[in-house]
């Protein structure tokens, strides 16, 4: 009791700001009293406001009160530092997520005990009398532990002491000659002790199943270290093989250039040989012209008879062959060649890629149950189409692909009028006579269209009549109903788009810009491969130009949709 007296004391002297004994200690005109430097600090802080009020009663002072040191108070607690009271250390308060002592009235200290008897938790002053009075003695004292109450049988307000194991529950005395009566009853040390057994054969097994983790992650780790020298090695060696491959294609690059620059020096050095045989040809036709001329205009008879013979005779046939001249020369034809040697080799290097997949995935570091197989061969067949995955050549091969699309009025902004049967859209002063939608964009003049692409291929034609006009897909989630940019296609991580201005392009997505310089086309062509994760755009004329290409991880269906702005109209084409 002296102790718990003592504590009592300490705390009235404690400075209710940092809980130790006074210093220098004042009391403010509401009775409470604190160490000088504390209640100083907390009025500093409030100077601006000028209102100084007590942390305890919270009464306010104006003007701030002088302070005075209590001369009486500063002699008791000298007085109780004198006997040797010390306060008690810091850490035998009860704090966050400790068991609070039950008996201190003050100021809660940690409790260290718990007795299953009292139902009550003590700290170190008020748990000694369990180990001095003799009827306390006979309690169980445990470690504190907090929700007492939780070992209180529900019904009866009586301690848990019997175990049911029919009903898998604890209960008490009273239930277990009550409700529990025919039931298979133990105490609760008797059931603890078998699930102790129990615990023990889980912890020996969990401890088993430890020793083997850390094995399965030392051999992982070795084989890791094995396959990274093994990949670092073989990737050298395919280097060295594809630059010896690339050394090959180079020189049959040399060799088809030589060869048409020897066939064209050739034939022009027979050219010129016969347009030189020609030249003379020409040169002595031209001389015996002149002389039967001068001999047609001599008025000596003699003469002009005595030459006729000779220069009269028929010329001599030229030993130069008739000539039929090739006015179409062109190479085309090793063009052709060349370009069907292209095709051989890309249609023969996307099969080996096939086998050369399946031999690198066979070599894994380890080897999972079925369901993980099973899914680990659908990600590398995701990773074999992206690499074998090839963009049509011309347009005849995206017309393979093409899609049948239509705008869908549910999403079109109330100043789009859709016509043409759902595939054209054109912004208009005057409002659509629409009905409210959730999915309808109602800031920006914007429109998507029914169908969503995905898990396939497909291309589809835009004509885009103005000046200005957005085409992109979007995912479905895209914001619609706010006032800000990011309900725009393209500047979200929800959609990518083509901003078409005259011949000014730009690619957007999650409102970063790409800028693109290309010759103005009318008509776009979008070509989406959805599992290779690519989405080109093309300027479509007598050939395909490919304005932009986004590769990405599409993760949902993409719909297809248009930003449009005045007397700027897009048209979907019909393609079939």
């Amino acid at each position: 009791m002296a102790e718990a007296n003592i504590l009592v004391a300490h705390d009235q002297f404690s400075c209710p700001v940092c809980l130790e004994l006074l210093k220098d200690p004042v009391t403010t005109a509401c009775g409470h009293s604190y160490c000088m430097g504390c209640i100083k600090n907390c009025w500093d802080q409030t100077d601006h406001t000028g209102v100084y009020s007590c942390p305890q009663c919270r009464e306010t002072f104006t003007p701030r009160p002088v302070l005075r040191r209590n001369t009486v108070l500063a002699e008791v607690v000298e007085k109780l530092k004198k006997t040797g009271l010390n306060p008690p250390p810091a850490q035998s308060y009860a704090g966050p997520g400790d068991v609070p002592c039950d008996f201190c009235t003050v100021r809660k200290f940690k409790a260290v005990k718990s007795c299953l008897t009292c139902l009550a938790s003590y700290c170190e002053t008020h748990v000694k009398p369990h180990s001095e009075v003799t009827p306390l003695k006979r309690h169980k004292l445990v470690n504190a532990i907090g929700n007492l109450e939780q070992k209180l049988c529900a019904e009866h307000q009586r301690l848990c002491e019997v175990f049911c194991r029919t009903d898998q529950t604890c209960i008490c005395l009273l239930c277990s000659q009550i409700e529990h009566r025919s039931h298979d009853t133990v105490s609760a040390e008797a059931e603890r002790s078998v699930k102790q057994k129990q615990l023990g054969e889980t912890q020996t097994e969990i401890q088993q199943r430890i020793q083997e983790r850390l094995k399965e992650i030392e051999e992982l780790k070795q084989a890791v270290e094995s396959l990274k020298r093994s990949a670092c090695i073989e990737i050298n060696e395919s280097e060295k093989i594809f630059t010896e491959l690339i050394r090959s294609f180079e020189k049959i690059h040399t060799e088809v250039t030589e060869l048409i620059g020897a066939n064209e020096k050739a034939a022009v050095n027979q050219a010129e040989g016969r347009m030189k045989k020609l030249e003379q040809e020409i040169a002595e036709l031209r001389r015996r012209n002149a002389e039967l001329k001068q001999l047609s205009e001599t008025e000596d008879h003699i003469h002009f008879l005595q030459n006729f013979q000779s220069l009269c005779a028929p010329p001599e046939a030229g030993d130069l062959p008739s000539v039929t001249v090739n006015t179409d020369i062109s190479f085309g034809a090793v063009r052709k060649a060349v370009s069907e040697l292209k095709d051989h080799i890309e249609d023969f290097y996307n099969g080996e890629l096939v086998k050369i997949t399946k031999t690198v995935n066979e070599t894994a570091v380890y080897t999972l149950g079925s369901r993980s197989s099973d899914r680990r061969f659908k990600v590398n067949e995701v990773a074999v189409y992206s690499l074998l995955s090839r963009e049509p050549r011309n347009r005849a091969e995206f017309l393979k692909y093409s899609c049948q699309l239509t705008l869908d009025p549910n999403t079109a902004h109330t100043n789009l009028c859709l016509s043409e049967g759902n595939r054209k859209v054109t912004l208009r002063g005057e409002i659509q006579r629409y009905p409210d939608h959730s999915e309808r964009f109602d800031c920006w003049p914007q429109v998507l269209c029914r169908e969503g692409l995905s898990g396939t291929r497909c291309y589809w034609e835009i004509e885009c009549s103005g000046g200005w006009a957005d085409i992109g897909v979007t995912y479905k989630g895209i914001s619609r109903k706010r006032g800000d940019r990011s309900c725009i296609l393209g500047c979200n991580d929800k959609s990518w788009s083509l901003e078409c201005s005259g011949s000014i392009y730009s690619a957007w997505h999650n409102n970063n810009e790409t800028a693109i310089t290309s010759p103005h086309s009318p008509r776009i062509g979008v070509y989406l491969d959805f599992n290779a994760g690519t989405l080109s755009f093309y300027g479509v004329s007598d050939t395909m130009n490919l304005l932009h290409r986004f590769r990405t991880t599409f993760t949902k269906p993409l719909f297809p949709g248009f930003g449009v702005d005045y007397d700027s109209p897009v048209t979907i084409c019909q393609l079939n």
